[in-house]
């Protein structure tokens, strides 16, 4: 890696907040079919050593504990991954709408609207809609289409 590179993921780490850091880090990790893998050895070993602890509440107890703290944990780190992913997504939207001259700026920020306005905006463009194939075949009817 060069000085500049260096750097530059130097500079990133410290501008970002730690848990978003390792929010992404998580969710490369758990990503991975290897670490799927790694889930269901854990499950086939728990399952397998059930004949060894007698099949004991306790031993069952192992398994519901770990699962629990597990998937209560990933609710923060998938909800941390999918808020900043829509961000992005959003914002690379607005941009496409900003550049192009066809768009409607009032789309910009729309997930920032109310649920209302948000609505009167889907019946606006679900009554634009129905309205383009009856000019489209007005037009076919006319002779002015091709």
């Amino acid at each position: 890696m060069s000085q500049s590179a260096a750097r530059i993921a130097e500079n990133e780490a410290q501008a970002t907040p730690f848990f978003a850091r390792f929010a992404r880090w998580v969710e490369r990790q758990v990503g991975r079919s290897s670490t799927f893998l790694l889930a269901i050895a854990v499950v086939v070993l728990w399952g397998a050593s059930g004949p060894i602890f007698g099949w004991s509440d306790t031993w069952q107890l192992v398994i519901n504990t770990a699962t629990t703290i597990v998937t209560f944990l990933m609710v923060f780190v998938i909800q941390n991954t999918q808020t900043r992913d829509t961000q992005a997504m959003q914002l690379k939207l607005d941009e496409l709408i900003r550049v192009n001259t066809a768009a409607r700026n009032s789309f910009i920020n729309l997930e920032e609207m109310s649920e209302a306005d948000v609505e009167r905006m889907r019946a606006a463009l679900t009554a634009l809609a129905t309205m383009e194939p009856a000019a489209k075949s007005t037009a076919r009817g006319s002779g002015q289409a091709k």
